[in-house]
């Protein structure tokens, strides 16, 4: 299904980009709209019927909001809120969290909630959170109510980001859904972005995602200590440039659309905390929390077992957030303990120290928290882990390892270098230096490479769109 959607993505774009421009500015929205929908039709055909209910209530229920605020009946303001999250909430729940529940519940003996089978509409974990932020970004006054369905519609099903995100909020956008400027500069810009992200995506983190499945296949007898390190590297870093190299390539559409969308990623890697690294990991989701339930619950103001209860319940959302596997919630639950952590004494300590140790702490942390967000089975996740401090069964390395690190090590020197400011800092002094002759050089290259990669690979996962 997500292939469908994407193959649509590449093989149409030229199409709706040409549709787009040369449709009048009072309709484009309206051609958008169906590009949109035909977008998620082409991977998932039956569940547009979903995406229809859930622009239609939630566009209802900002109205309704602000119909009752604009009396002043802030209570059934409220209740008109509560019923969207509700909605929202149940749609999810429905669709990614059913089974899940139900399969676990029959684990235990109890079978009165039957398993569905149901497969997971694409982006929905995206999309319900927007629609939800809408209403209550309306009743907060932070927004006015959408007027027109054709418009609202549009925010819902945006196709550059419907199905990995960025998570866009309402407010952030609703100005420029109504009204927003297109100029050959930022066209050009989109495509700049749209490009790198692809090769993001498609030259790096398929090719480390290949070796990461190569050590998570290995039965645990196999598994040494450096190969397994070597692993979670590679998963690391196919993560960062599979889902922010969608990022961009959402940013730089959207660009091309007319929209500017904020960054989702920051250089995460070079945190020296783990404080910060969510400040710069998946920035919008981080920022969703925070607005709409860290916040609500009482934030950083309140005392310190009310703290710690606010921390583990955001981050035991987050983690299931990503997926109903309990690896998830038990990866939510490891960073809401190491954030208080760092919010209750161990952020000072760190303080005082070099900040070489800053970043090897960081880094440390990071790579043992994908080794649990990666691995759902347990009885694998066990051995995995214990063969990262030292107790593997194929003892410290062995001749695998050496032959896998030295055939990745160019592309993990090349991916580490790109996922630091240096990195941007090779682009930039390229883009000074070319006489703008061998920046769009390289631009086409990555694009035929990328491009000619796509066609040929039969490996080509997309981790975020599961989520």
């Amino acid at each position: 299904m997500v292939f469908s959607s994407v193959f649509f993505l590449f093989t149409y774009l030229p199409i709706v980009l040409l549709l787009y421009y040369i449709t009048p500015l009072k309709l484009r929205n309206l051609v958008l709209l169906a590009v949109n929908l035909v977008f998620y039709a082409w991977g998932e055909p039956v569940y547009i019927l979903i995406m229809f209910l859930s622009i239609a209530i939630d566009y209802t229920h900002g109205l309704l909001v602000e119909k009752f605020k604009g009396r002043g009946e802030d209570r059934k303001a409220r209740w008109v809120v509560a019923s969207s999250v509700f909605f929202n909430l149940a749609l999810l729940f429905f669709f990614k969290y059913w089974d899940f529940i139900a399969g676990s519940l029959a684990g235990m003996g109890l079978t009165f909630m039957p398993r569905l089978g149901l497969s997971l509409p694409i982006g929905i974990s995206f999309y319900t959170f927007q629609t939800m932020s809408y209403t209550i970004d309306v009743y907060r006054g932070d927004a006015r109510a959408q007027r027109s369905i054709v418009n609202f519609g549009t925010f819902v099903t945006l196709f550059p980001q419907l199905i990995a995100g960025p998570i866009i909020k309402y407010k952030d956008l609703g100005d420029q859904i109504d009204r927003r400027t297109h100029t050959a500069e930022r066209f050009a810009s989109g495509v700049q972005v749209f490009v790198v992200g692809l090769a993001k995506k498609v030259l790096l983190a398929n090719n480390l995602g290949m070796l990461w499945d190569t050590y998570k296949a290995l039965p645990a007898g196999s598994l040494t200590t450096a190969g397994a390190w070597l692993g979670v590297v590679a998963f690391s870093l196919q993560l960062y440039f599979d889902f922010s190299g969608y990022s961009d390539m959402a940013v730089g559409l959207g660009r091309m659309l007319g929209f500017e969308f904020g960054p989702n990623f920051n250089y995460p890697y070079i945190s020296r905390s783990l404080t910060e690294f969510w400040r710069r990991w998946h920035i919008s989701l981080g920022s969703w929390f925070r607005e709409y339930l860290y916040i609500p619950l009482g934030g950083n103001r309140v005392g310190r077992g009310r703290l710690f209860l606010n921390l583990m319940v955001v981050w035991a959302a987050t983690g299931i957030w990503h997926g109903a596997s309990w690896n998830f919630l038990l990866w939510g639950l490891y960073y809401g303990l190491l954030l208080a952590a760092e919010k209750f004494f161990l952020g000072r300590w760190l303080e005082r120290r070099p900040v070489w140790f800053q970043h090897v702490y960081a880094l440390f942390f990071i790579l043992l928290g994908w080794a649990i967000f990666a691995l759902e089975d347990f009885a694998q996740m066990g051995p995995y882990l214990a063969a990262l401090f030292g107790f593997a069964g194929g003892g410290l390395w062995d001749s695998g390892f050496l032959y896998y690190f030295r055939a990745y090590l160019p592309m993990l020197l090349v991916a580490v270098l790109a996922s630091t400011p240096a990195g941007k800092g090779v682009w930039t002094r390229l883009e000074e230096t070319s006489k703008k002759l061998v920046l769009p050089v390289l631009l086409l290259l990555g694009l035929l490479i990328s491009t000619c990669y796509l066609v040929d690979a039969t490996y080509n996962p997309f981790l975020y769109f599961r989520f």
